[in-house]
């Protein structure tokens, strides 16, 4: 599937107040072994925005950390270290089982895999009825059988009577992820996770789906924290992109910018693997030399220097700090000057 020729309109600029701020997410897990001493550095200091109606894509390769960030956020693993502010308020230091149960309703993830998050002996219209009774969004049978027939229309699921009664193995790849779009829809959420969406389905149905978060967006106003390894789908729907390697974000800009001028040679890589007959995507073919380095105590320096055509001496001994390309374009590397020691908190803020 090509994005080439449909992905140069203009991104609607975020204006409003960030609803969920992420301050210096980090993880890391127990590497193993009888006393534990090592760690495994799954994130490091990751720090985004996300507002009303804006979507904000996060790419890399596997282990990069997008999917532990999205998992995070979702709170289905606590960090080692940072915040999570949801409208103002840390969600990390939220205690009472009713505010954790608000914070769920107002924060849904979509899984990569959508037959991996759907029951196989229950049918569609049980999945879409156990969060609206949840979450106290409809109580009568009347009303939770009219939901779940508004959720199905509204995810293009038609006759709605129809997929309500039948199971998942019943459905395509891409009715299945419909699905669990419709989940997450039930309790009127402001923020989802969307991970790796679209890589398990089929090419020709892929564009549908994106369309329909989109279509989401446009009308409900729910930000997204679209986790890809495709930066080409990435430019297509994200209003901003945030590229991450070895659990470092390592630049963030507005999606057509960072595509058209990107400035980090790990993004110049993950460019130059997109095939596109436009030129402007891939300006430059950039070897790929090595893998992601091991995350077990990592070694100071950037993290991308064993792989970098360009690196010099004081990439293996600092971790560059943030520079200012532009005033929305922003990229951690030595290339571009000495940055600045802060955290990444500032640049990517809206």
């Amino acid at each position: 599937m090509s994005y080439s020729t449909i992905s140069n309109h203009p991104k609607i600029a975020h204006t409003s107040e960030p609803v969920i701020d992420v301050r210096n997410l980090t993880k890391y897990f127990p590497a193993g072994g009888t006393w534990r001493t090592h760690h495994i550095h799954a994130l490091e200091d990751v720090s985004f925005t996300i507002g009303r109606g804006e979507i904000v894509a996060l790419v890399g390769e596997s282990g990069s950390g997008k999917s532990t960030t999205a998992r995070l956020i979702a709170r289905l693993m606590p960090p080692t270290r940072g915040e999570i502010l949801f409208k103002g308020q840390d969600v990390i230091k939220t205690e009472p089982r009713s505010a954790s149960l608000a914070y769920r309703s107002d924060v849904q993830m979509i899984f990569q895999d959508p037959f991996g998050s759907l029951n196989p002996v229950h049918t569609i219209g049980h999945h879409l009825e156990r969060p609206l009774q949840i979450h106290k969004k409809a109580t009568t049978a009347h009303e939770l059988r009219d939901r779940v027939e508004d959720l199905l229309t509204i995810v293009g699921l038609n006759p709605a009577v129809e997929f309500a009664t039948k199971f998942p193995h019943q459905l395509s790849g891409g009715q299945r992820q419909r699905v669990a779009i419709a989940r997450a829809l039930a309790v009127d959420p402001e923020i989802i996770l969307a991970d790796e969406p679209i890589s398990m389905l089929d090419v020709s149905i892929r564009m549908g789906v994106l369309n329909l978060l989109e279509q989401l967006k446009e009308e409900r106003g729910i930000g997204y924290l679209y986790i890809t390894h495709d930066i080409a789908s990435a430019r297509y729907i994200g209003d901003r992109t945030i590229v991450m390697y070895a659990g470092n974000m390592v630049e963030g800009a507005e999606s057509c910018e960072l595509m058209d001028q990107p400035a980090h040679p790990y993004t110049n890589l993950l460019l130059s693997a997109v095939p596109n007959p436009h030129a402007g995507l891939a300006k430059q073919t950039v070897e790929s030399r090595g893998e992601i380095p091991s995350l077990i105590d990592p070694p100071p320096g950037c993290p991308f220097a064993a792989r970098c055509p360009k690196v010099m001496d004081v990439c293996r001994q600092t971790m560059p700090g943030i520079e200012w390309i532009r005033s929305d374009h922003w990229v951690r590397c030595h290339l571009y000057g000495a940055g600045e020691t802060s955290t990444p908190s500032a640049p990517v803020s809206s």
